[in-house]
């Protein structure tokens, strides 16, 4: 009794000041639709990006995925996150370079170690729910499309009594009965007991959802909440979480006071509830919006207790509770993993998506063999899943980097059949999913530029943006669908004062703009003005320095009339240091590029004839430049440039002599094409044209595809001494597959966009495809120089 009384007293001082202020904030709320829950995803606390080692030469990020940004400065409501961008774990599976090896960075979060492309993020901050519509539109909008978050409930009844459905809504009441109710409260006060306050708190829960917040406003109300307070301890489990469903159904806000008691009762009881009553608090917790990872933690603990409880619909219920908490322990993976095994054929359609979204939302890295028998398992049902479930797959496939081929092909025939009725998000994400698997299929990509355009109003900025960047990424051409990329300009220009808050959102759509060589003056002239640059430098969480160094040296090359601002160049030369750093540390010591680099001097004659640089630094590459005279005779490459220089610094003399191979000779040549050695070797000019056949795009080992017929000589040096005009500047290229879009030749955004840029400035191209060089790596010497020799010389 003498606990009771305690109990009481320290309510009424810690809670009752805290339940006013509350409750005085809360009065002018509107209501709740019954939507909102399934917006939820996006009000979440951020979480850090962090760094993932891969199996492999190359480092893989996707993390247009995981850009978890936190400003102290700014409210809960405004630090939103996007589920869509969760996709970066600690746990990161090792068969993300095995699986995919076509993915490639896109962070600006930290400068990767281990790769040398692009570093793009779309931001983790808040974006606004409501768009603005342009003036000009004067037919009504018709809204965007909705989908049900929690569908997969409806698959079996079982998941009654693990949920609380939102569609079973009880029986309403008048408003008149609901007054009745409010005058028991205050008639009855001190004297009511537990089953009392339960029972009005569920009959006022019986309202209709537009007269809640008049219950939630009557100063009767207030008291009735400050006797749920103290009467707390003395409710059954049963009575408790009638309560906390009756919260739901009144619409009380996520932040109020009195949920904080109500979490702390919780938790304290975990241990003695069922796994059933636990899960059920967990989604009534979802459903009033309310983050509790405490209490979640206490719920997977008990799964671990009691795995012989977990069947089917325990195991969904639990991933997509995972999902929404943002979070599963690492003891408990291999758990789910291997209920997962034991139940995937019996998963529905809608089942099978909200796995899918639980996994990539709590960013849950699972072996390999379990992630592709989960997409098989979608594959098998795509065409009874709904857009909403099948966009979910593509989000953890996107997570996982899986290269999953019939999953891809039935996207091929899915999405243009179902575009036309998707909305922006799940349009959003399977732009974004193609991009980062480097999946270029025009059916999926002229779907989706097709529809988009309808839907501008309802795009946030960073859905704007991401489309730009992921379109541009695959080198989807401006007049393929007229209309396309003119619209999302046109969004981006009518919601500019929003880039004031979110940098990163411009620069990531005007880099996906530049790819395809598009350059809107007035958005280039914001971006690079003195103003923006100062803004998108203040950020600590996100690096942003080399995103303006980009676009800044691709509009100086492909818009040379451009008279507006310019980056200082201070900050030109500081980024431009920090990537040849990066690449001296990185790139330079590749494999292919040391064999290549290596080649080419004792092709050409000597260390002199070989520059190793970035030609371009803000393509975040390195280039292999060659001069030669108009008659194919090597020329030495910028010898008196200093050594450190990113620009001209030569290779280091240390690296690529590990494997010299065999040097070629007349003699040499000689013995492996059978023809006598002669006195002198033949010119340039007069030698038999070597014979190369196409690359072999099905990827199969590259034998040997030259023809060894013809002598190949070591052409004559020819003094440095011409007028540049009459030098031949190649640029070598040492692509990879991650280059280029999957099974295609095509490269992607960045590269294709140096590629083209490297011809303005007029240097040759000279590429070595991963499907000739890299199989070459193994091969002799000999062949690796007359590789070599046929590509340099086919290009003049």
């Amino acid at each position: 009794m003498a606990a009771c009384v305690l109990y009481r007293r320290a309510s009424r001082l810690h809670h009752l000041p805290g339940l006013r202020r509350a409750f005085a904030r809360a009065q002018h709320m509107l209501p709740k639709t019954e939507d909102d829950p399934d917006d939820l995803d996006e009000k979440r606390g951020n979480l850090k990006r962090q760094e993932i080692p891969v199996q492999g030469a190359y480092k893989l990020h996707y993390s247009p995925s995981s850009y978890y940004m936190w400003n102290s400065s700014i409210s809960r409501s405004q630090a939103d996150i996007e589920e869509d961008e969760q996709c970066l774990s600690s746990q990161t599976p090792s068969y993300w370079q095995q699986s995919n090896c076509y993915s490639v960075s896109c962070s600006r979060h930290l400068f990767s170690t281990k790769n040398t492309l692009l570093d793009f993020a779309f931001n983790k901050g808040a974006e606004p729910s409501v768009t603005s519509v342009s003036p000009h539109h004067k037919k009504p909008i018709p809204p965007d499309v909705r989908v049900d978050s929690r569908a997969f409930l409806k698959c079996r009844q079982e998941y009654a009594s693990v949920s609380h459905d939102r569609n079973q809504r009880p029986d309403l009441i008048q408003w008149e009965d609901a007054v009745l109710v409010l005058e028991k409260v205050g008639v009855l006060k001190g004297s009511m007991k537990p089953s009392d306050v339960s029972f009005f708190l569920t009959e006022l829960s019986r309202l209709h959802p537009t007269k809640t917040a008049s219950v939630r406003c009557d100063p009767r109300f207030i008291v009735l909440l400050r006797y749920t307070v103290e009467h707390l301890c003395l409710f059954t489990d049963l009575q408790l979480l009638q309560v906390l469903r009756s919260f739901v159904w009144l619409g009380i806000p996520s932040h109020h006071t009195v949920l904080e008691v109500y979490e702390a009762e919780l938790n304290r009881r975990a241990k003695q509830m069922t796994l059933h009553e636990l899960m059920l608090a967990a989604d009534l917790w979802r459903c009033i919006g309310k983050q509790v990872p405490r209490f979640l933690q206490h719920l997977y603990d008990s799964v671990q207790r009691r795995l012989e409880q977990v069947g089917l619909p325990e195991l969904v219920h639990l991933l997509y509770i995972i999902g929404e908490g943002r979070h599963c322990p690492k003891d408990l993976i291999r758990t789910i993993e291997h209920l997962l095994m034991c139940h995937l054929q019996q998963l529905h359609p809608e089942e099978v998506g909200t796995i899918c979204l639980g996994l990539f939302k709590s960013q849950t890295s699972i072996s390999e063999g379990t992630a592709k028998h989960i997409v098989d398992k979608a594959a098998s049902v795509v065409r009874d899943m709904s857009d909403f479930a099948l966009v979910n797959v593509l989000k953890y496939q996107r997570f996982t980097y899986l290269y999953h081929k019939e999953w891809l092909e039935a996207m091929a025939v899915e999405v243009p059949q179902r575009a036309h009725g998707m909305g922006v998000k799940g349009l959003m994400h399977v732009a974004l999913t193609c991009s980062a698997l480097h999946y270029s299929n025009d059916d999926i990509l002229c779907a989706i530029a097709e529809r988009v355009p309808s839907l501008v109003p309802h795009c946030r900025i960073k859905d704007t943006c991401k489309f730009l960047w992921a379109f541009g990424q695959l080198g989807f051409p401006p007049t393929q669908i007229p209309g396309f990329y003119p619209t999302l300009i046109e969004a981006l220009r009518q919601r500019k004062a929003e880039f004031q808050r979110y940098p990163e959102h411009l620069l990531t759509g005007l880099l996906g703009l530049a790819f395809v060589s598009l350059f809107p003056e007035d958005l280039v002239a914001l971006a690079l003005s003195p103003d923006f640059v100062n803004l998108a430098l203040k950020s600590t969480q996100l690096e942003l320095k080399k995103d303006l160094f980009t676009l800044d040296e691709a509009v100086a090359l492909e818009f040379p009339q451009w008279t507006g601002p310019r980056l200082s160049s201070d900050l030109k030369e500081e980024v431009t240091e920090m990537l040849w750093k990066f690449a001296q540390s990185d790139v330079c010591q590749k494999p292919e590029v040391t064999e290549a680099e290596s080649a080419l001097r004792d092709l050409l004659g000597g260390e002199e004839f070989v520059c190793k640089r970035m030609i371009l630094p803000h393509t975040r590459s390195i280039d292999l430049e060659v001069h030669l005279s108009p008659a194919g005779k090597p020329i030495p490459v910028n010898t008196e440039a200093p050594q450190d220089s990113p620009a001209t610094a030569p290779a280091e003399k240390g690296w690529g002599r590990f494997n010299m191979g065999v040097t070629i000779t007349d003699d040499l040549l000689a013995q492996l094409t059978k023809t006598k050695t002669t006195a002198a070797a033949p010119s340039v000019e007069t030698s038999v044209p070597l014979h190369r056949l196409q690359p072999d795009e099905g990827e199969r080992l590259f034998d040997s595809v030259l023809d060894l017929t013809s002598s190949i000589p070591k052409p004559p040096v020819e003094p440095n001494k011409k007028d540049p005009k009459d030098i031949v500047k190649v640029a070598v290229q040492v692509w990879t597959r991650n280059h280029f879009c999957v099974h295609s030749m095509q490269l992607l955004g960045l590269h294709a966009m140096k590629k083209r840029q490297l011809q303005m400035t007029g240097y040759r191209v000279v590429e070595l495809h991963p499907q000739e060089w890299f199989p070459l790596l193994r091969k002799n010497r000999t062949e690796k120089l007359a590789y070599l020799h046929c590509k340099l010389y086919d290009s003049l």
